[in-house]
């Protein structure tokens, strides 16, 4: 699918990994809806890159349908869709007379999880009203999961859990799709130099890139951003999902 001309939403596009896939399709050409929670960063970057920002939280259904309509505005209607929205929690199963806080962990799978499936559901609904192009494609969906699915360390039982239920449901959901053109994609990135790991030392950053087999550095949000307009640009890519880690295996902690 050509992404010059095409509607484009982000979701969770405001800074990291959405930060830079939002620059990446606006270069391209795309017609960017930046969703986002943190209006100052949104409306700023849509400014930036000509595109437009709509405030949304992905769990919040009538926000990312608003989002989506924004997106879809427009002659080709919205084509690409990119869930890069999401939250991280560290607690272990359980310690002494202490069990793993069910709060939290249901917030974990509510905005990582329930959020991306709102975007995904909405999103691949859009796309249905768009006319196939020469390839007989009306959009495709990518969404971000994370190694930790396959590699869930120590403390992590909620956040593999969320990123998990993400990598099992990008098959079905392509298979639901794929009579209709609409391709589901995910990308399950390792370590990567995002707002999250900024605020650990530097030292401590260079350690986290040191143990990544080749390159040994964080991985750059740009090089998501890559992944992104290749699975958009190469159509026989559908229903699976990408490791982007520079060979790591996360240890036990």
């Amino acid at each position: 699918m050509e992404i010059h001309g095409a509607g484009a939403l982000v979701a969770g596009g405001a800074s990291g990994l959405g930060a830079a896939t939002s620059k990446a399709l606006a270069r391209a050409g795309a017609s960017v809806t930046i969703a986002d929670l943190n209006a100052e960063k949104g409306e700023a970057l849509a400014a930036e890159i000509g595109g437009n920002f709509v405030a949304a939280d992905v769990t919040d259904p009538d926000a990312v349908a608003a989002a989506v309509a924004s997106a879809a505005e427009g002659d080709r209607g919205l084509r690409i869709s990119v869930c890069c929205a999401g939250i991280g929690w560290a607690e272990r199963l359980a310690r002494s007379r202490r069990p793993h806080d069910l709060e939290y962990f249901s917030n974990v799978v509510k905005v990582n999880l329930i959020g991306t499936f709102n975007v995904l559901r909405l999103a691949a609904a859009a796309m249905l009203e768009n006319e196939p192009d020469e390839g007989g494609e009306r959009g495709v969906c990518v969404n971000t999961a994370s190694i930790a699915a396959f590699d869930g360390q120590i403390g992590q039982v909620a956040y593999s859990a969320s990123k998990g239920g993400i990598v099992g449901m990008t098959l079905p959901a392509a298979r639901d799709m794929a009579s209709k053109g609409v391709r589901v994609m995910t990308i399950a990135p390792g370590m990567f130099d995002t707002p999250l790991l900024a605020a650990l030392p530097e030292a401590a950053r260079e350690a986290l890139g040191a143990g990544i087999p080749f390159p040994s550095r964080l991985g750059r949000p740009e090089e998501y951003a890559l992944t992104v307009a290749h699975i958009v640009a190469n159509t026989m890519l559908n229903g699976e999902t990408i490791r982007l880690d520079g060979a790591l295996r996360m240890p036990p902690k």
